[in-house]
């Protein structure tokens, strides 16, 4: 590294997803204090958060959830006029809102599953759909309030669990097949991870408890299935406007259809996360990896005027 920078790692943050938040930001800030920059660790748990004067870039990476990954945080920033990693305030609130993700994806082509929305658990269960299905709050992250209707029955229940965490939710069938992800690194798809729980779904107990998933990286597909899979997570970071990174979860039907479900613009940051893996898999260490996503912010730093062009 040639420059050390003046960075401000933000993690934690109001939302259901803070834990995690926690634990992400403190492998970036600790990736990024290993190669020589200068760290500060914001939590912008309220509102009255400030930066370090001389801030040089923001990593946002492990800011995961509620206000990080809205576009809340992105709009803050933008306002003070400070560079910072990852997508934009608009295409945040795009992804982060998996109805509008799904309506993108469809107005693109991209495919993915129908879908209805509820925002009482008093609605009838949708007479287009046959269980099982899939109740998720529309904007959640890491499989918060995830539900699963496999009779008529289970219905006001899983609606209600769901709404819990957002005024409405989002229905669609339960896809069988096999679960992937695809990395976004720089516009380009990053080796494709397969995700099998030993039990269950991956739901967020799954997710973040040791031992209890097993990950392929890359996964067994053949080439042009492992293509179509990434082509579908990149069309669809593509419709939300995606910049920089992100990873897009895909289902991959037994047809070898892939089925995107949502798209994450601030993954997990861990070091065993599933974005750090696929880049892993591409000969992208973790550090790397850290320093890659402030250079991209970096890019978009305004050039500094040229001697001349001051004295002019």
């Amino acid at each position: 590294m040639s420059v050390k920078l003046n960075i401000v790692v933000m993690r934690g943050g109001p939302g259901a997803e803070r834990e995690v938040s926690l634990r992400s930001g403190a492998g970036v800030a600790r990736a990024l204090r290993a190669l020589g920059h200068v760290i500060f660790e914001v939590d912008p748990r309220t509102d009255d958060w400030i930066l370090p004067p001389r801030t040089d870039v923001v990593c946002l990476a492990p800011l995961h959830g509620a206000y990080g990954e809205d576009g809340q945080a992105q709009s803050r920033l933008e306002s003070l006029g400070v560079l910072y990693t990852g997508c934009d305030a608009e295409s945040s609130r795009l992804a982060f809102d998996k109805i509008l993700t799904k309506k993108r994806c469809m107005e693109t082509g991209v495919p993915t599953a129908d879908f209805a929305v509820v925002r009482s658990p008093t609605e009838p269960f949708p007479v287009r759909f046959k269980p099982p299905l899939v109740v998720k709050p529309a904007r959640q992250g890491s499989s918060v309030g995830l539900q699963f209707v496999s009779s008529r029955a289970e219905w006001p229940q899983a609606v209600a669990e769901a709404l819990k965490f957002d005024s409405e939710a989002l229905v669609e069938e339960k896809i069988i097949g096999r679960e992937c992800t695809v990395g976004i690194l720089d516009g380009r798809p990053l080796p494709v991870v397969e995700v099998r729980p030993k039990s269950g779904s991956y739901d967020y107990r799954n997710k973040y408890t040791a031992g209890l998933t097993d990950y392929f990286c890359p996964a067994d597909f053949d080439a042009a299935q492992t293509r179509r899979i990434q082509e579908a997570g990149v069309g669809a970071f593509r419709a939300i406007g995606g910049r920089d990174y992100g990873r897009v979860d895909v289902m991959v039907r037994g047809n070898g259809e892939p089925v995107v479900l949502e798209v994450n613009t601030q993954p997990g940051m861990t070091e065993t996360s599933l974005f750090p893996k696929g880049a892993a898999a591409a000969g992208i260490g973790y550090e790397q990896l850290c320093q890659q996503l402030i250079d991209l912010a970096l890019r978009r730093k305004p050039p500094s005027p040229s001697p001349a062009a001051m004295a002019a």
